[in-house]
């Protein structure tokens, strides 16, 4: 009977807990927390709503989301900040900046890697090679050939990362542009299909790379009717192994806890997104023991 990978827990923070230990078990002084804080589809909302907005009063902003970050960091110097994509477009920022002001806070925030959404392309794939240009953290996606553009060369596939001696592989996938973004905005950017380029990556990262965790930067969306043609982050997620956690974006989905998901082999991925505009954050903890077993704790933060 195999093992399950992740079992959901109810309460104040969601507990998921690997290889069926309880989490109290990996929370002593011996064991290791790695912090992983997110966001998606933040589309240029770098100030608050307004007191007035009738969804988000006095939410979100890029300063708060700063205090935020620096109060966690201090906590665990152990932490890690991604984002899912859709850095660009929804205010005059991006009309008048082109994605120039989005890039540099987020190099303020200190981002340590991001991934490529539809929007990103708004003005163009030379433009977007224009402001990827000034990143100061990783801009990853494996999935989507810009060996004919501009932006060859200004993407990774993956990054490893190590805190506290623990091995993290992050990788990232972007969403099919063709029907979505007008040609000439893309140019000739190849979209290749994300399930069988994740399967590829994780072998790597896995087997050769000899990763302790494994995450997805995801713009593909989380879920799509039954007859949709795309693939979603739960077809990635149930379709593929390896996989620990898929951090979301593209369908601004407000999740209130992280969704878990049976792999290919049976084994449970975390999938979460938290909607939209940057008025939450999500935060996911992992706790590895000696064994490098590890559980893992959620948390979303409204901003």
């Amino acid at each position: 009977m195999k093992r399950r990978d992740f079992i959901l827990k109810t309460s104040a923070t969601t507990a998921l807990t690997l290889s069926g230990f309880g989490l109290s078990s990996f929370t002593s002084g011996k064991s290791k927390r790695i912090t992983i804080l997110h966001t998606n589809d933040t589309h240029s909302h770098l100030d608050p709503f307004d007191s007035s907005d009738d969804k988000f009063p006095n939410q979100g902003g890029a300063a708060k989301r700063a205090t935020i970050f620096k109060k966690i960091k201090s906590e665990n110097p152990n932490t890690l900040i991604f984002d899912a994509g859709d850095m660009f477009q929804g205010t005059p920022y991006f009309n008048y900046y082109g994605g120039a002001l989005e890039i540099k806070i987020m190099n303020m925030l200190q981002y340590d890697a991001g991934t490529i959404g539809n929007h990103e392309f708004d003005n163009g794939v030379n433009n977007l090679a224009d402001q990827i240009s000034n990143a100061k953290f990783d801009i990853l996606n494996a999935n989507y050939d810009f060996t004919n553009t501009l932006m060859n060369g200004f993407t990774k596939p993956y990054k490893v990362f190590i805190k506290d001696g623990i091995k993290i592989g992050v990788f990232g996938l972007g969403v099919k542009l063709d029907g979505l973004v007008n040609k000439s905005e893309f140019g000739e950017t190849v979209w290749n299909n994300p399930i069988e380029i994740a399967q590829d990556i994780t072998k790597t990262l896995k087997n050769d790379l000899k990763c302790d965790l494994i995450i997805c930067l995801s713009h593909l969306g989380y879920s799509y009717p039954n007859n949709s043609q795309m693939i979603s982050d739960l077809d990635l997620a149930a379709q593929t192994k390896n996989i620990d956690l898929i951090i979301g974006g593209h369908t601004h989905t407000f999740l209130e806890e992280p969704t878990v998901v049976l792999n290919s082999q049976g084994n449970e991925v975390i999938v979460n997104q938290v909607g939209c505009y940057g008025v939450r954050v999500g935060q996911i903890d992992f706790y590895f023991d000696a064994f490098n077993q590890k559980t893992a704790t959620s948390k979303l933060i409204k901003v």
